[in-house]
């Protein structure tokens, strides 16, 4: 059958959830922008985005399409560092639970570094 996909995105505690790919079946365009918190160092060296490919139904529960998992250790150290890094959009393999695999994703993440400014009135200015 046809399918409306969607994708549950998972970082540590975190989840986001695209919209539905209505009318698209099995070549979906999301072109969806997700943020996530990230630490580094992490308290349990867990740095891994989990994507869960979904299909929405709409009188049954939603199945399971595949999933695929990036890690990202790296690239938030150099972040974490740098202020700035990114991975470029490339296509990551979605698996079934068995590892068996089911087609792909292309994904590009940026890491940024949230900085913060706050100034304060300090003292008295002359002209």
């Amino acid at each position: 059958g046809r399918m409306d996909p969607y994708v549950l995105l998972q970082y540590r505690s975190e989840e986001r959830k695209s919209s539905v790919a209505r009318d698209q079946d099995r070549s979906p365009a999301w072109n969806e922008i997700f943020r996530f918190r990230a630490q580094y160092p992490g308290q349990d060296n867990q740095y891994k985005l989990t994507l869960k490919i979904m299909d929405k139904d709409t009188f049954t529960a939603d199945d399971f399409v595949g999933e695929t998992t990036i890690y990202l250790e790296d690239m938030i150290a150099v972040g974490a560092e740098k202020g700035f890094s990114e991975l470029r959009p490339r296509k990551y393999n979605v698996v079934l639970a068995d590892k068996t695999y089911c087609g792909e994703i292309q994904v590009g993440i940026t890491f940024t570094r949230k900085v913060s400014i706050k100034l304060h009135r300090t003292g008295t200015f002359f002209q």
